[in-house]
């Protein structure tokens, strides 16, 4: 079906004021025409979200913790399983209400460049390379397999993803919607923007969604430069583009570029935006009776946006049975429980384990769960969240075990996550002297600390008290420092093990030094707590590696506001971290050897041991550096691999196509010839990760 005709054809017949019906998130019917009601607005960020029951898995930067981009596939055919039968049951009932469509606004594959940014965690971490990856397998997963079609046709698809915020997107939050976020060509074109081209070429995404702030003064809403000359003529982006909730009326009351919403909705539209987050495309019917806007642009617009909703199977487009009859079982099933919890078990990073680690259940007679998080269902789903059918907290996970095992667990809660005390009449720190009796009557201490959405998050969420979503330092907050350096001092001898449970870096530097282990477990989804007592009591090993960099402290950052790429993330910081990107221990060691480089095939081929006892994941990674280059070394390679114990087998690593090439000021590709230094090995070569893993990377050279 030749989608882009049809769309056409059914546009020609409609009238101005019906096209222009169609230009906001929530669509009218065009009755006369059988064009029914859609409503835009969805959300699968790490499962369908707000809309009832549905799988919830890891937060997205959990996700990216894995490393294993084919995991990200196979949670988001998941997701769009559960999208597509939630869907049909809607349909059957009539409901075409928000959140109730198929085209999700996900994923976010901005890049995280600060730790203090609250919606950090909607996000894939630091690494443009790594956030390309996850990005086009989870957009693959959500839009279904590529079908063969004619040149002149497009794809149908399962569902639509949308890759946002376009682009040099990642705070601050408060003000994010006058925000200009001044930004060098270079870092530009080689680390904001490779994610989105990635999205469009490699993945076929379907939809972009403009973000909030201008670039260099120009508003990526109404910004023909990021919308036409980038996007459509660069890339060849043939999907939808639409405005980020309220942003084109931010084009003139808070950026000022226009002196009115019709002059608003004009300059957008005119850019190449097809579809407002909002209600204010409505004024495009003044904008063209005025003579800022043609009626052909509103043709162009609508027509994009009819392909899209032909490609799914809509407004009489071909359906494919196989995604109509997904059956409403699927939702939050056992087989989407299994990989929910598979993810989560492979998302969680061991940061520091003095052979603490595993726990030995049999030596037990009484584990003390102590901190705000450690029965906490907030502190497992992130935002952008679903409802699960299941939840285990923590504590919940703990318990099992010792169900199982015959131990006792007591539970204080510590404090609260940043008040001073957990309700209005007591005195502060009223559930100190509790959390002190665990500590006196138990084996093993475990403290769960850090945040949730409800204290980093989107500016404008519901309880949020800390600089509208940002984080104003990189601290623990409210009395939970105060609870951790207490709880260690009182346990003495005894282990205390501590999950830290945060969507950003938190600065553990008296953690690292005091207490026996140290767990990352960021938002790790509804089963989460299940997870992380399988990784405490050895049932796997941990697997996950930090895909952010952990400072020691906010000081040795630069301002926030800062859109420079200069002594920021792992490519470019110029200090020691706490715990570096990439760095993740195991319960298990292993070996590299006969390391080649397969230029024809732009490859590493590598032997990988299992020297230890027990199966385990392990994540090769590859990292390149140029004494030309600005960057000091950046990830170009990376692969997921298990093996059991003892076990020895070859791997092929596939390298980014773009690895030894860097772009112009006009986005164009030049290769950076000369000897490049080829890293491979379990982390990044720094000294401070050869130092936490006691492994160096084999190193090689590439002339190019």
């Amino acid at each position: 079906m030749d989608y882009k005709k049809a769309a056409r054809e059914l546009v020609s017949q409609m009238t101005l004021e019906e096209k222009v019906s169609q230009m906001m998130h929530s669509a009218a019917p065009v009755e006369r025409l059988g064009i029914p009601a859609y409503n835009w607005w969805n959300e699968a960020l790490h499962g369908i979200a707000r809309s009832g029951t549905a799988t919830v898995f890891p937060q997205a930067i959990a996700l990216a913790a894995t490393f294993d981009d084919a995991l990200l596939y196979e949670v988001a055919c998941a997701v769009s399983d559960e999208g597509r039968a939630k869907y049909r049951a809607y349909q059957e009932e009539g409901d075409r209400d928000i959140y109730k469509g198929l085209t999700f606004w996900s994923p976010n594959i901005n890049i995280f460049r600060d730790p203090r940014w609250g919606r950090g965690h909607e996000t894939y971490g630091e690494d443009p390379y790594l956030t390309a990856r996850l990005g086009v397998n989870f957009i693959k997963g959500l839009q279904g397999e590529e079908k063969e079609l004619p040149p002149t046709a497009h794809r149908q698809l399962k569902t639509a993803a949308c890759a946002k915020h376009f682009a040099v997107h990642s705070g601050p939050e408060k003000g994010r919607q006058d925000f200009n976020a001044e930004c060098n060509d270079y870092d530009f074109w080689n680390t904001y923007l490779p994610a989105f081209e990635a999205a469009v070429k490699e993945a076929g995404v379907e939809g972009v969604m403009g973000a909030y702030n201008r670039i260099n003064g120009d508003p990526c809403c109404g910004s023909k430069r990021l919308l036409k000359d980038i996007l459509r003529d660069k890339w060849e982006f043939d999907g939808y583009t639409v405005a980020d909730f309220y942003a084109i009326r931010h084009l003139n009351d808070k950026h000022k570029v226009t002196e009115n919403i019709v002059e608003s909705c004009a300059l957008a539209v005119n850019a190449g935006c097809n579809l407002d987050c909002g209600v204010f495309f409505g004024n495009c019917l003044n904008a063209v009776k005025e003579g800022l806007l043609s009626e052909e642009a509103v043709d162009e617009a609508v027509i994009q946006l009819f392909i899209t909703r032909m490609r799914l199977g809509l407004l009489g487009g071909e359906e494919v049975p196989e995604y109509v009859n997904i059956p409403y079982e699927v939702i939050d099933c056992q087989k989407h429980k299994d990989l929910n919890l598979k993810a989560s078990q492979n998302s969680i990073v061991m940061l520091k384990n003095d052979s603490t680690l595993p726990l030995a259940p049999e030596k037990i007679k009484t584990i003390g769960v102590i901190g705000p998080n450690a029965d906490s269902r907030a502190a497992l789903v992130g935002n952008y969240n679903g409802t699960a059918s299941e939840y285990i907290t923590v504590l919940e996970g703990i318990t099992e075990q010792g169900k199982e095992h015959g131990f006792r667990v007591l539970y204080a809660e510590g404090c609260h996550l940043y008040k001073e005390k957990t309700s209005d009449l007591p005195l502060s720190h009223n559930r100190e002297a509790e959390a002190l009796a665990v500590v006196k009557n138990s084996d093993i201490i475990l403290l769960c600390l850090g945040l949730d959405a409800g204290i980093e998050g989107e500016d404008g969420d519901a309880g949020n008290e800390f600089a509208s979503g940002d984080k104003l330092n990189l601290n623990l907050p409210g009395q939970q420092h105060r609870l951790l350096e207490k709880v260690t001092k009182a346990a003495g001898s005894k282990p205390v093990i501590l999950v830290n449970i945060s969507g950003s870096a938190i600065a553990l530097m008296w953690a690292d030094k005091h207490v026996n282990a140290v767990l990352q477990g960021f938002y790790p989804g509804s089963l989460g707590g299940r997870a992380i007592a399988d990784i405490l009591f050895g049932k796997i090993s941990p697997s996950g590696k930090l895909p952010v960099t952990f400072y020691k402290s906010d000081d040795d950052l630069p301002h926030f506001h800062d859109y420079s790429m200069d002594n920021r993330t792992y490519r470019y910081y110029k200090g020691e971290p706490l715990y570096p990107f990439g760095f993740g221990l195991s319960y298990c060691k292993f070996e590299i050897s006969n390391v080649t480089v397969n230029q024809t095939q732009n490859e590493i081929i590598l032997t990988v041991k299992n020297t230890g006892n027990i199966q385990a994941c392990e994540t090769v990674q590859i990292y390149a550096s140029h004494p030309e280059l600005k960057e000091i070394y950046s990830l170009i390679g990376f692969r997921k691999i298990e093996l059991d114990a003892g076990e020895s087998q070859c791997f092929s690593v596939p390298l980014d196509r773009n690895a030894f090439s860097r772009r112009d000021e006009n986005g164009d590709l030049y290769k950076i010839g000369g000897k490049w230094k080829i890293s491979v090995g379990f982390s990044q070569p720094d000294e401070r990760s050869i130092n936490l893993t006691g492994m160096k990377p084999v190193i090689t050279e590439l002339n190019v």
